[in-house]
């Protein structure tokens, strides 16, 4: 299911997530200061073209509160809201359950990315 269901949402929603990430990324790495924080949008990039298969581990440190607040005030509140709105439209019909519980975890991780982790499963 993974493999299927990682085809289905690149094609449907995983591609414009992905490229936001990854514009937030690339407008994060802009200034020298911003780079860890670039680095850490691409590495989560590739979770939001394929989200099956792969769990999310939360942790960190006082280091990745401070960049998590930071990042929230910048770039979380948008991302985060764009996947939580397309996980609202995919949950309307039962096929696309699923893939909105997909992007509620992205929207979750659009809040506070730094300290998580990405787990193969």
């Amino acid at each position: 299911m993974g493999c299927l269901g990682n085809i289905i949402w690149f094609s449907c929603c995983g591609l414009w997530q992905g490229l936001s990430w990854g514009l937030a990324g690339i407008l994060w790495s802009v200034t020298i200061i911003g780079i860890p924080i670039g680095q850490q949008c691409f590495k989560l990039a590739t979770l939001a073209f394929f989200p099956f298969g792969k769990d999310v581990q939360y942790g960190g440190n006082t280091l990745s509160v401070l960049a998590n607040v930071l990042w929230m005030i910048f770039s979380g509140i948008p991302l985060a809201l764009a996947a939580l709105i397309n996980g609202l439209l995919l949950c309307i019909t039962i096929i696309g359950i699923p893939f909105g519980l997909q992007c509620f975890k992205i929207a979750k991780l659009a809040l506070a990315p730094f300290g998580a982790k990405i787990i193969y499963t």
